[in-house]
């Protein structure tokens, strides 16, 4: 069953439904891919993707980078063995695999996004504010997750200093993560040269005194 939406995500119809927090801290969340209505496997958001949560109490909207993805049996006494069959095969001799699974994904918060106020006399709700830096409180369990749509990771990142958050992640390939990251910030902003230059120019600031893993980034953003 899926929980009903937040009124932020009724109103923008870009918005996709991915998944549920099942674990939360102060710092990431752990989510539940939603099972498709069709036998076939949930969509894993990709590594270094922009998602988003809410928390109720104050209406923040929560940004976060996708950090880990994992398909395993819903039962943790059983192990997935080999079956040697396609995915259409799958569908037609053993259905019942699709309910044994499940797809979860770790999410490393990195901003939020005040509501929108409505004290402008009477016109047009002004925007959010956006921080990056840790929000107040992380998700609620069993809030619903979300992909950004361009437009919000397009206003998140016109601020380059995400990329010191992202830096200071705990047990995650945080090179990679950047990289993959930065990759799908530029993909979302059609190859905005300017807009990645800048980025570039930030990293190496943060990373002065580590120019191998500044390398290391860079050589694994193309453009």
């Amino acid at each position: 069953m899926r929980l009903p939406l937040p009124k932020q995500e009724r109103e923008n119809p870009l918005s996709e439904h991915i998944g549920e927090v099942i674990e939360t801290s102060t710092t990431e969340f752990l989510a539940q891919c939603l099972e498709p209505e069709e036998l076939n496997f949930p969509t894993m958001p990709p590594f270094g993707s922009w998602v988003k949560s809410f928390d109720e109490e104050s209406g923040n909207k929560i940004f976060a980078v996708v950090t880990n993805v994992t398909t395993a049996p819903v039962d943790s006494v059983h192990k997935a063995r080999a079956l040697g069959l396609t995915l259409a095969e799958l569908r037609e001799q053993q259905p019942q695999i699709f309910a044994m699974l499940r797809t979860e994904f770790r999410a490393v918060i990195i901003g939020f996004e005040t509501p929108a106020t409505n004290d402008n006399n009477g016109y047009s709700p002004s925007n959010g504010n956006i921080y990056q830096y840790l929000p107040p409180r992380p998700p609620q369990i069993h809030q619903g997750v979300f992909r950004c749509v361009p437009d919000e990771v397009i206003k998140f990142t016109a601020n380059p200093d995400f990329l010191r958050v992202l830096l200071q992640m705990q047990n995650t390939p945080v090179e990679s993560l950047i990289a993959a990251t930065l990759r799908e910030s530029y993909r979302l902003r059609n190859g905005d040269r300017t807009w990645l230059v800048n980025a570039g120019r930030t990293l190496s600031v943060l990373l002065k005194n580590d120019y191998d893993c500044l390398k290391y980034i860079l050589s694994q953003v193309h453009w």
